[in-house]
């Protein structure tokens, strides 16, 4: 069981205007804020988005680089993958591979793929149907 992950950001007021909403739709919960980040648990999970020190913002965020490639969440069903998709979509954030949605990763694989504000690509899957 994963315990938890921690995340710098860029800008955690933009970070948290995406992950607020996005984490609330899969039900998790704040569940601690502090003046340079928040954490969002589900269960005995949790995810933690700190804001990064000015002088290591560096060269930024590319999943391709050593690290991180991308965070991968449970949809309940194709209905929430479709209606987080929506919410992507209509609140400004980047989907990634719309020509290929929902099947982008092959038939039968539903799932959404976007990008955070750093970036940081994100997929939610629906279950399997059979």
């Amino acid at each position: 069981m994963l315990h938890h992950v921690e995340l710098y950001v860029s800008d955690l007021q933009k970070s948290l205007g995406f992950w607020t909403p996005f984490l609330t739709h899969l039900g998790y919960r704040e569940s601690q804020r502090w003046s340079e980040g928040v954490s969002y648990q589900m269960g005995e999970t949790y995810l933690c988005f700190v804001q990064a020190p000015a002088d290591h913002l560096g060269a930024g965020y590319h999943r391709k680089r050593v690290g991180l490639n991308h965070l991968a969440f449970h949809g309940r069903s194709r209905a929430h993958v479709d209606e987080l998709a929506a919410w992507v979509k209509d609140a400004g954030f980047t989907s990634l591979y719309e020509d290929e949605y929902p099947y982008a990763s092959g038939p039968g694989y539903y799932a959404l793929y976007c990008e955070d504000p750093d970036r940081i690509k994100v997929e939610l899957v629906a279950p399997h149907e059979t």
